[in-house]
């Protein structure tokens, strides 16, 4: 038995356990009361969002004309039954909007999978292998970031009906070259490190020297960027819906909500409203814990943690 691990035998004390940088800035990220904050409200939200329509006697799609117009529950002529009242056809708003939260959440949080896998593998091979290699997918990146989201959208939903899955496959090919560019980045400094040359020098493949080596390294502040970009989708997901090639009716969206309340701001200003503030709600918790993570990757990066 060597010294130090006789010592540790005699005196009792167990070895310290080493954290991981990765560790280190969830930690950090955790102690913050704005993270604590903004993931409060995000689980408050989308527990609500999957978990109430299933369980609410109120239905999205049933019309009631007798009951149109009704106001929320904190309002005058207002009730329980509708808590956020109802839109111009007498539907549960509270429903609705939940629902438009759930579909906004789906599509975006699929989007930027896709986005972030097609990205990621892109701009590792792009920046390891190098050469032509890189050449030829640097362009294919750039002639994608040359065609606008709206544009993109616009041309591929109007010639096919807009499914969930065709906006999820616009968003994604609008979203993936910046993942591809950040990567790429990081990767280009990240391959010359002598532990890279080490495993190359021992024979190891460049699928493991990626995959099992580098992509630990370098993914995590891709992860972040990848948190930010779902209230991004969502506020996209919104905009396709208001101008009409969203998700179409009946199933409800944020977009189409809003797009359908706007005409009846005087006497029914909670239908555009109720969506609005739900979607800024749910955009304000992922940025609080967006801004965390990147204050403590900050200091972890300045060596302050």
């Amino acid at each position: 038995m060597t010294a130090p691990a006789a010592t540790l035998a005699e005196s009792g004390a167990r070895p310290r356990r080493i954290v991981g940088p990765n560790q280190r800035l969830w930690r950090a990220a955790f102690a913050q009361t704005e993270f604590k904050v903004g993931l409060a409200l995000l689980v408050l939200l989308v527990g609500a969002a999957f978990i109430y329509p299933s369980l609410s006697s109120q239905s999205a799609t049933k019309i009631s004309i007798m009951a149109k117009f009704t106001p929320p529950v904190f309002m005058h002529g207002g009730s329980w039954t509708h808590m956020l009242g109802t839109d111009q056809l007498g539907r549960d708003l509270f429903v609705r909007t939940l629902i438009g939260l759930q579909n906004a959440l789906t599509i975006s949080l699929c989007a930027v999978v896709i986005m972030f896998t097609v990205g990621a593998a892109v701009g590792m091979t792009s920046g390891y292998y190098g050469g032509w290699t890189d050449a030829i997918l640097m362009r294919l990146t750039d002639a994608q970031l040359a065609i606008p989201l709206i544009v993109l959208a616009i041309t591929f939903l109007t010639v096919r009906r807009p499914t969930p899955g065709a906006i999820v496959l616009v968003l994604a090919l609008a979203g993936w070259p910046a993942y591809a560019r950040v990567t790429r980045s990081v990767m280009l400094s990240e391959r010359r490190r002598e532990y890279v040359r080490g495993a190359k020098i021992l024979g190891a493949s460049d699928f493991r020297i990626i995959m099992q080596m580098i992509a630990p390294n370098i993914l995590p502040p891709v992860v972040f960027v990848a948190v930010l970009d779902i209230a991004r989708m969502m506020i996209f997901e919104a905009i396709l819906g208001f101008i009409g090639i969203g998700v179409q009716p009946p199933t409800p969206t944020f977009g189409t909500i809003i797009a359908d309340g706007r005409h009846y701001l005087i006497n029914g200003w909670w239908i555009p409203t109720m969506p609005g503030l739900f979607l800024f709600a749910t955009l304000l918790g992922i940025n609080l814990i967006g801004s965390c993570v990147e204050r403590a990757r900050n200091n972890l990066l300045g060596g302050t943690i």
